[in-house]
């Protein structure tokens, strides 16, 4: 039986952020007995798709695709000059292989993705099919000023069990002789270093047993207990949500794969909670309307699969003369829907409280990365500052409580091109 004690949950966000083979010792020794469910050697049987994650992830009693609580990030860079080699490809797969074998792509398993930065495409004397739509990172407000994440590799590891997470970063780095019983017999340690690694965690109940002491949230653990983020209110409902199918590169030598966007947000919530009332809140996160007609109760659940920011926004300018606030979703979504209505961008967020600070992963995935630069340029409002009372950070969405530290742009390949691909789409696969 999963024990979800308060004491439980923050041992095991203590210990997926610190990692290392002490962190997973002591998570083993804490982990349900309920073994791990395994993988599979039939490679062929897996979806060529890394990010076909929503039909083995938990939902909630809505449907809406409830992401692993428990995720860490590994940027990667390679170890040696120029275009990959044939042997280094080959050990990158099979040590691929050593997680498709030892874990069920489930979320009691683990489901995890691998993507390529420009950079990494650069090694290559030829370049990205113009089709690919796959810039270098850049600034994306006008009062941003990132750090741009150009490491040649992100692995992004999920799982529902934090003991999952930290054994398969492990088996990945070398550290660890088996895997959910099965042998790593051949791991990343020579290919690739880690040049940084990131975690965070997320789900009802996770952000207010962690919210203590974390710089960003003010003292009195205002996150509402049952808020799966810091913020108080659900996301990512499905109806709000571009589908995978949607989000696919569908044509050209990386058909089945997708772009991300991996964005880090340091999140500043003393005034959200301590000036702010709920009423407010609704009204900067959602939209005016969502305040005025009480659409909201409590973190929001009562929503369903729909948050209804699709009627609200075709008002946002009336909403900004009249109620001197506009909505975030209000505004991102005046540029995430397609000529027919189509949400254009799957979002898979999750929070963290790496260094003690309270931030927010921003894992965006779409056809191509102009997708996601539109939206965030809506989201930046700037076309409404000229209603006096919307400035370029105040009563203008959530602007003025999040702050971009780290922005990244990768393609995540097909999964027979996930080892190291080239620039027209060969990876041999081995061992299949």
């Amino acid at each position: 039986m999963f024990d979800g004690s308060p004491s439980r949950r923050a041992f095991l966000k203590a210990a997926v952020a610190a990692g290392g083979a002490a962190a997973l010792s002591a998570c083993l020794d804490r982990a349900p007995d309920d073994p791990v469910p395994a993988g599979t050697a039939e490679f062929d049987t897996l979806p060529d798709r890394q990010h076909a994650w929503n039909d083995v992830c938990a939902t909630d009693d809505h449907g809406n695709v409830e992401v692993p609580h428990h995720q860490i990030l590994l940027y990667l860079d390679l170890s040696s000059d120029g275009p990959p080699t044939e042997d280094q490809r080959a050990t990158t797969e099979q040590a691929f292989h050593v997680l498709d074998r030892a874990y069920e792509r489930s979320h009691e398993g683990l489901l995890w993705s691998v993507g390529y930065s420009p950079r990494y495409f650069q090694r290559f004397d030829e370049s990205l099919p113009e089709r690919v739509d796959l810039p270098e990172p850049r600034a994306l407000s006008p009062f941003e000023t990132p750090d741009f994440d150009r490491q040649d590799a992100l692995v992004h590891l999920a799982s529902d069990r934090a003991d999952v997470v930290l054994e398969a970063e492990q088996a990945l780095l070398g550290e660890v002789d088996e895997a959910n019983g099965v042998a790593v017999d051949t791991d990343l340690s020579g290919v690739f270093s880690v040049d940084d690694r990131r975690t965070g965690f997320v789900g009802a109940g996770l952000p207010a047993k962690h919210q203590s002491d974390l710089n960003g949230i003010p003292d009195g653990n205002p996150v509402p207990k049952q808020s799966p983020l810091f913020m108080g209110f659900k996301a990512g409902f499905a109806k709000n949500q571009a589908t995978e199918d949607y989000v696919t590169i569908d044509e050209g030598p990386f058909a089945g794969g997708t772009t991300k966007h991996m964005a880090n947000l340091r999140q500043r919530l003393k005034d959200w909670y301590d000036e702010e009332d709920q009423y407010h809140r609704i009204m900067k996160l959602f939209s005016p309307g969502h305040a005025e007609q009480g659409l909201v109760e409590g973190i929001g659940d009562n929503l369903g699969d729909d948050s209804g920011i699709d009627a609200m926004v075709d008002r946002i300018r009336e909403d900004a003369e009249s109620f001197g606030h506009v909505g975030h979703a209000q505004k991102a979504a005046r540029a995430n829907r397609d000529d027919e209505g189509n949400v254009k961008l799957l979002r898979r967020h999750f929070e963290s409280a790496d260094d003690d600070v309270a931030s927010l992963h921003f894992p965006s995935l779409q056809r191509g990365i102009s997708d996601f630069e539109a939206v965030r340029e809506a989201m930046n409002g700037t076309d409404l500052t000229d209603v006096p009372t919307v400035r370029q950070r105040v009563n203008n969405g959530i602007l003025e409580y999040i702050f971009a530290k780290h922005r990244g742009n990768f393609l995540v390949p097909p999964r027979r091109l996930r080892a190291l691909p080239t620039v027209t789409g060969d990876a041999p696969m081995s061992g299949e």
